[in-house]
């Protein structure tokens, strides 16, 4: 394996194996020592206040701040160990990337894709804040969340819709301001998954019964820095104070250990302060992770409920043994503490007035052990005012894709029918189903820890049906998407016929008709597709509207004359049918955009979730490259039902006036220098009798502790990677020095300006959208680069500007490990979509 002594080779060799990674058995190369913080790019008040706190702890209290305490150990998802000596309490770290898992009187945010349809840095970020307020109101240090892994490959991918878009840029765009917006409520945000966590199927050691490892993810060096690192850096330069390792192996080196990705990549190339958190259970090795970057294991345990640890007391064992040397252990604590000094949560803290395992007031403070019987639920209501954030998110992330007629906005018809299950309450309630773990009525969010407990959910029905009492409509409803004499009885003679359909996905750990995590197919669920069919067949003016998870085929919608209008509703939260209601009837005028492409057949894509590997490891080989989504589409020339970045209004919009203008910040200078030293904070006790159980202490069983059972061992191998122990000053990377990357990456190289006018009769908000070729046979035809939104009133015209960085227009370069702009000619283009771009010109 990776972390033997006898794998180290030349780092030039070594960068030049994974340059051309993707194939089956591919190697991820050793790099170390894992790199200790420095305090740059605005940790630095963190950074001193962290020295200046781990510097006054004890061996025991080091270690207890990395380890989680066990699954059920406290009343979050994850905590880690505390410092009664201090008064300092364990970290809580609590799901999910939409809101609160597993609480009360919290709020059902929209899902991260329906974030990113809005194409509003503003929507995105208050929705990161209003989510922040709510964890920090809740005494939760972490929120779990937001989500740039999966970034989307396959579009049967289960997870997709935690994250955003399968366009790193716009991913990263949301990602950035997710970041912004949750920790200026004084919440860290733990970005994750990192990296390359694309299909469940396969994520875990022994998740299909026949597999003893997780699936590698096979992948180059020029497709990872181009397409998936992409966001990542975007997290760190916005100040991500930590980051989820992946469960999956990345080139046959699990995400928790992999040195490469975590200390080279994340830690060295990007330049990342803060924590490294693994995924739940997805650690498998002790000192091995410790060493490849790792700073906080979660939950703790080895396994779910197991009572053992591969640190805790294990840790403790490797530092007196001399396994593990004190400058890694002071840097995992130091960059723990700096994630809680950076958000400001020594400011404004308040106790975890919650608990994740039992929503009684009254209950166990270690609920697995089923001791401390006390006060667990105070109910906080933390809701605030953000129904009416999540209503506007709602309606501007719905996107608009058919309108034949100008059929919407829908104005007072005399009659109205509603047919779907979809568009219905689930009788048992919209918590019925753990985890929502099931798909009855309508759905606004997938499945999974990705997931909130709804505090109200207003169904389409209920919104629309209250609209139609205002307007004097009469109306019917239909919720059995199999009763077809009731759907016939109900649409006859009414003016419009709506019907409501989905397709769900989620976390692999839930099975939901027959499908594990990732979907089996891009068809409708619960007869969905035969159900628009035959509306369509009975009524002239049929209306479709999607909750789904991501891409279906559409393509016989699209076409078929009696249906007038689909519209894209994806997962809006608690809001749901207030925000469908507001976009049908013209409250809301649609500005979203597709953040993904609809293709005609499953095979469009060209790439697909892996249902059944017959090797183990099984091996999932990215052999497309950066070629997903509309890049595999453009450079097949494969026609979509609805392209990239598609989306209609109730107005139109005229583009003119593209104008470039090149500015000069100077040359690109890779970094160069050494690092300090590595540091150390306080001493160690390397005594083992002072590491023991103190007498009397009253052990809560399964609970994971700091504290020695026992001798220590001692003559043990101790065959580790070169340099994983050295804490010299260290060479740094050229592509690396700064947040995010080398920090001439982000200078603005060119600004390039357009007029759009609003052409239309209504008030409207365009996205506009450019798109740049960076001209190398190689590389894509385009690629997105920069957008806008741009609110107007009839008539109204104005200009933006968008700026290109030199990362924009720049090449990952295998060879010098760095990033370079070609001599190839470079084209930008600016328009609504990817594929409708009316202006275009050379960049100079």
């Amino acid at each position: 394996m990776w972390f033997t002594s006898s794998t180290a080779v030349a780092s030039v060799a070594v960068l030049a194996a994974v340059a051309n990674a993707q194939n089956s058995g591919d190697y991820s190369p050793p790099k170390y020592p894992s790199p200790w913080m420095r305090g740059g790019n605005g940790w630095q008040d963190a950074y001193a206040k962290a020295q200046a706190f781990v510097s006054q702890l004890t061996l025991l209290e080091k270690i207890n701040l990395t380890t989680g305490v066990g699954w059920e150990g406290e009343a979050c998802v994850g905590n880690t160990g505390s410092i009664p000596r201090l008064g300092f309490r364990g970290l809580c770290l609590q799901d999910s990337p939409l809101g609160i898992r597993f609480a009360d009187l919290n709020s059902a945010f929209p899902a991260g894709i329906n974030a990113a349809a809005t194409w509003s840095t503003r929507l995105i970020k208050d929705r990161g804040r209003a989510m922040g307020e709510e964890m920090n109101g809740k005494g939760i240090d972490m929120q779990l969340g937001p989500v740039a892994g999966p970034l989307g490959r396959a579009p049967a991918g289960g997870r997709n819709w935690e994250g955003f878009s399968p366009d790193p840029v716009l991913t990263g765009r949301a990602i950035a301001e997710s970041v912004k917006g949750i920790q200026d409520a004084g919440v860290i945000a733990c970005a994750k998954h990192f990296i390359m966590n694309e299909q469940e199927r396969y994520r875990e050691p022994n998740n299909e019964g026949t597999n003893k490892f997780a699936y590698s993810a096979n992948l180059d060096d020029k497709t990872m820095h181009e397409l998936y690192l992409w966001p990542f850096a975007d997290a760190v330069r916005a100040g991500a104070a930590a980051i989820m390792s992946s469960y999956n192996q990345i080139n046959n080196s699990y995400g928790s250990q992999n040195s490469y990705t975590v200390n080279y990549l994340l830690k060295n190339e990007l330049d990342f302060q803060g924590a490294v958190v693994s995924d739940w259970w997805a650690q498998h090795t002790g000192v091995a992770s410790a060493l490849a970057g790792l700073d906080i294991t979660m939950a703790g345990d080895q396994g779910l409920a197991s009572g053992n640890t591969y640190w805790g007391s294990n840790l403790t064992a490797a530092v007196l043994n001399g396994t593990l040397p004190q400058w890694r252990l002071d840097d995992m604590v130091v960059r723990i503490m700096s994630a809680y000094y950076k958000v400001g949560r020594d400011t404004h803290r308040v106790p975890v007035n919650f608990n994740s395992w039992n929503s009684s007031t009254f209950g166990y403070r270690h609920p697995l052990a089923q001791e401390g019987f006390e006060q667990i639920n105070f109910h906080v209501d933390v809701q605030a005012d953000h129904a009416r954030l999540i209503r506007e998110i709602g309606g501007a992330s719905t996107v608009l894709l058919k309108n034949t007629r100008n059929v919407l906005p829908l104005k007072k018809p005399k009659s109205l029918a509603v047919i779907g299950e979809d568009a219905h309450d689930n009788p048992g309630g919209p918590n019925a189903c753990s985890d929502r773990g099931c798909n009855i009525g309508t759905l606004a969010m997938g499945w999974g820890s990705g997931t909130a407990n709804y505090p109200y959910l207003i169904a389409p029905v209920t919104a629309l049906k209250a609209q139609a009492a205002k307007d004097n409509t009469a109306f019917t409803n239909v919720s059995n998407n199999y009763d077809l004499a009731a759907i016939k009885a109900a649409v006859t003679g009414a003016e419009a016929a709506i019907v409501f359909v989905n397709a769900n996905s989620g976390e692999r750990y839930i099975t939901v008709d027959g499908n594990g995590g990732d979907r089996n197919n891009l068809t409708l669920w619960g007869n969905g597709d035969a159900l628009v069919e035959y509306v369509a067949s009975i009524h002239p003016n049929t209306i479709v509207v999607l909750h789904t998870v991501g891409a279906v085929i559409v393509e016989d919608f699209k076409n078929h004359p009696n249906i007038t209008a689909i519209l894209w509703a994806g997962l809006p939260g608690q809001e749901s049918g207030n925000a469908i209601t507001d976009v049908l009837y013209g409250v809301v005028n649609p500005q979203a955009k597709s953040v993904f492409t609809w293709g005609k057949k499953r095979e469009d894509w060209g790439v697909d979730v892996v249902y059944h590997f017959e090797e183990d490891p099984p091996q999932l080989n990215f052999k497309e490259g950066n070629f997903i989504d509309y890049r595999y589409f453009d450079a097949n020339n494969i026609a979509p039902s609805y392209e990239f970045g598609f989306g209609l209004s109730y107005t139109t919009y005229a583009y003119s006036d593209l104008k470039i203008t090149k500015l000069n910040p100077g040359p690109y200078e890779p970094t160069t220098g050494f690092t300090k030293a590595a540091p150390t904070f306080g001493t160690i006790d390397y005594n083992p009798a002072n590491a023991q159980f103190p007498p009397g202490f009253h052990e809560v069983p399964l609970y994971v502790y700091p504290f020695l059972n026992g001798s220590i061992p001692t003559g043990q191998p101790q065959n580790w990677p070169e340099k994983s122990f050295d804490s010299s000053p260290q060479p740094r990377v050229p592509a690396g020095g700064s947040a995010g990357g080398n920090r001439q990456l982000y200078d603005v190289l060119y600004t390039v300006s357009v007029t759009i006018k609003n052409t239309g009769t209504r008030r409207g908000t365009e996205i506009a959208q450019l798109y740049l070729s960076l001209g190398a046979p190689s590389d894509p035809i385009r690629v997105l680069r920069g957008f806008n939104d741009v609110p107007l009133s009839a008539g109204e015209s104005r200009t933006i500007t968008f700026e290109l960085t030199r990362r924009d227009v720049s090449n990952w370069d295998t060879a010098s490990q760095n990033w370079v702009i070609s001599s190839y000619p470079k084209k930008v283009f600016v328009g609504a979509s990817s594929r409708n771009l009316p202006l275009q010109a050379p960049l100079p």
